[in-house]
């Protein structure tokens, strides 16, 4: 009895797993699958390979998403089948998810399969892993054969040669498919192939099947076909490279589909380290002329993108003659060129070639292309330029970059468009960092000052966060120094919007400098400026001091109560009581204080439980005594001027009973 209870506990977790996959709930069964490894260990290996593996083969039908988890899942399992001797019983699941229809789950069921084939012995690969592999290449539909083009690279090197020559053969097949899908995983995978390849049969054989796929009729076969080209000149001497593979790469560079030159123009830096110098300087150097000149802007920027690195690439003796002769022409046309995606992507790359040409060609051929496009309508243009001034710096120093770029960012700065201005603000931190900061308190500080007073709000506002990202860079002392004195000064502007900028410098400062800081030197201006002429000016205090309120220690708060009631209008300073409210210990002073000193004439104070009753004209004392703890709520009724409507505001400063009534005047 107790035999057969141990047998059926030890039944109970495929048990859970056959019905969890058969749940109508696509996320139990999902979740079934992510614990595969789980019950695997539970069964042992034994019971793996003889139950679980034959279960799974058998529910290959399933939602995607399940499928996708359980080929991710069986690429694992080799420990969990009894290791490298068992492992081939994982092949059988494996096979029927590379034949899906589903793209992602045939991609993972291969990947997989590549994993379980480096742990076959040798004749486990020609036993088992190699008949698999057959059988997706000669399938009936193209879903096995597309499969089987990523299998061929991972058994090769490791069986003998005579089935060598098969997994040849059918590999050429695949690149015959009639199926466009098949060609093109055939071409996506030649590359790859042609490593482990012997040279022989490389040029004998993989290359006629390049050379077809590089003139296929579907020009995503084609496109792949360049990418294989890398792999394959890679691994010829320079004059196979020349003879047998430069002619079909010369015409995948002109070929009609903007696709495949795309594709050549983005590998084309790996194909100039694949091919060599020489051919680099007899082949590629027209054929990336002609992509940067190419009529498609997809093409253009791409090749630009390219321009810095096949630059660095080239034979030294060579080098600064072709960038001037051939390159640098190329590149004063795509300064100007009419799509912005092109200009971005030279932006990104012009300056490097500053170190490469060196000081006298920079100055001479490269800054007025610098300048041009600094001054280029487009933000990324300009934001490109302005992230890599550091490689220009380097190369003609730092005086000299003040005398050329400088100028026509200060230009820009001072523009009459507004956004303009606002596009400059916002690269003012990534410049600062380049500069440094003793350059940039010389030639920028004060800019960055002037945009605290522009008459346009939005550059107010991007200036102070312009200084609160400056002070974050060049740290607390240099703020200390430089920035919090002229920022204070403001406060005693004529203008009323300059001397809300000082508070709104104070409020994203403060988060930079901490609250030492902000206390000692900041806290003063703020509240000197609560007794402003202007309203708006006192309610911005108020709101500052909201804001900067959780930094301050309960003294601090209590302190700040006291002076700020004075110099508050009643209803600032209730706002800013409510929200000081868990800060200050001292309840029963601030709300004698606020009885004694508030306007009578324009509020009225109501206590939940009051013991002085209301007389006319005057507001009744907060009966701070009628609760031992000091835990009042009470109701403030005011109006903002005599004759506006009433406002109302209920609040509780600490917690207490609910309010038992309240009135109105």
């Amino acid at each position: 009895m107790a035999a057969s209870e141990t047998g059926d506990d030890s039944l109970y977790p495929i048990a859970v797993l056959i019905d969890e996959l058969r749940n109508e709930d696509v996320q139990l069964r999902l979740n079934s699958i992510k614990k595969l490894s789980t019950i695997a260990l539970a069964l042992g290996v034994e019971r793996t390979r003889s139950e679980l593996i034959p279960f799974l083969t058998e529910t290959i039908y399933d939602e995607d998403e399940v499928l996708l988890a359980l080929a991710e899942q069986l690429g694992n399992f080799t420990p969990l089948v009894g290791g490298s001797e068992h492992v081939h019983c994982l092949l059988q699941p494996l096979e029927s998810l590379a034949t899906v229809e589903e793209t992602v789950v045939r991609e993972k069921a291969v990947d997989s399969l590549r994993i379980t084939a480096a742990q076959h012995s040798p004749a486990d690969l020609e036993g088992h892993f190699v008949p698999l592999v057959k059988r997706l290449a000669g399938g009936d539909w193209f879903t096995p054969r597309t499969s089987a083009c990523g299998l061929f690279s991972v058994c090769y090197a490791r069986v003998s040669n005579a089935v060598k020559a098969e997994l040849r053969q059918h590999f050429r097949n695949l690149c015959g498919d009639d199926t466009p899908m098949v060609r093109r995983a055939a071409a996506g995978k030649l590359g790859e192939f042609a490593k482990v390849v012997e040279l022989d049969y490389l040029k004998s054989e993989l290359i006629p099947l390049f050379t077809a796929l590089a003139q296929d009729e579907q020009d995503s076969v084609r496109l792949l076909a360049v990418e294989a080209c890398v792999n394959i000149a890679s691994l010829l001497p320079a004059d196979d490279t020349e003879q047998l593979v430069m002619p079909t790469l010369r015409l995948a560079a002109e070929d009609k589909s903007w696709r495949v030159r795309y594709m050549v123009a983005d590998k084309f830096t790996e194909l100039q380290k694949a091919v060599g110098s020489e051919i680099t300087k007899t082949d590629l150097v027209p054929a990336f002329q002609s992509l940067l000149k190419d009529c498609e802007a997809e093409v253009r920027a791409a090749a630009a993108h390219k321009v810095k690195d096949f630059c660095q690439n080239l034979a030294p003796d060579v080098c600064e003659n072709v960038i001037m002769t051939n390159i640098l022409p190329c590149v004063k046309d795509l300064v100007s060129d009419a799509n912005q995606h092109v200009k971005s992507a030279l932006a990104s790359v012009i300056m490097g070639l500053s170190p490469i040409l060196g000081k006298d060609n920079t100055i001479e051929h490269l800054l007025p292309l610098f300048l041009t496009q600094l001054k280029d309508e487009c933000p990324e243009v300009r934001l490109n330029i302005i992230s890599n001034l550091d490689c220009v710096n380097e190369v003609i120093g730092i005086k000299q970059l003040s005398q050329s770029l400088l100028p026509a960012i200060v230009e820009l700065a001072e523009d009459t468009k507004w956004r303009v201005r606002l596009a400059i603000i916002e690269y003012m931190p990534l410049l600062a960092g380049q500069l440094g900061v003793e350059f940039f308190d010389e030639k920028l500080n004060s800019l960055c000052m002037t945009w605290l007073v522009d008459h346009v709000y939005a550059i107010r506002e991007a200036a102070t966060q312009n200084l609160k990202k400056l002070v974050e860079k060049f740290g607390v002392e240099w703020a200390q120094q430089t920035v919090i004195p002229k920022v204070l000064q403001m406060s005693r502007d004529q203008n009323y919007l300059h001397r809300m900028t000082c508070l709104f410098c104070v409020n994203l400062m403060a988060e930079a400098v901490g609250p030492e800081l902000t206390v000692k030197l900041m806290l003063p201006t703020i509240l000197n400026m609560a007794s402003d002429a202007v309203a708006n000016v006192r309610f911005n205090v108020a709101k500052t001091l909201q804001r900067l309120g959780p930094m301050f220690d309960a003294s601090t708060v209590q302190i700040l109560c006291c002076r700020s009631l004075r110099s508050f209008k009643v209803e600032q300073f209730i706002v800013f009581l409510i929200h000081l409210k868990d800060k200050s210990p001292c309840h029963k002073n601030l709300f004698n204080l606020f009885d004694s000193e508030c306007d009578r004439k324009s509020i009225c104070c109501f206590s939940s439980r009051p013991r002085v009753g209301h007389v006319a004209g005057r507001s009744p004392a907060i009966d701070t005594h009628s609760d031992s703890s000091n835990q009042v709520t009470f109701c403030v009724t005011f109006c903002v001027q005599v004759g506006k409507p009433l406002i109302t505001l209920i609040e509780r400063l600490v917690n207490s009973s609910p309010v038992d009534s309240f009135c109105c005047c």
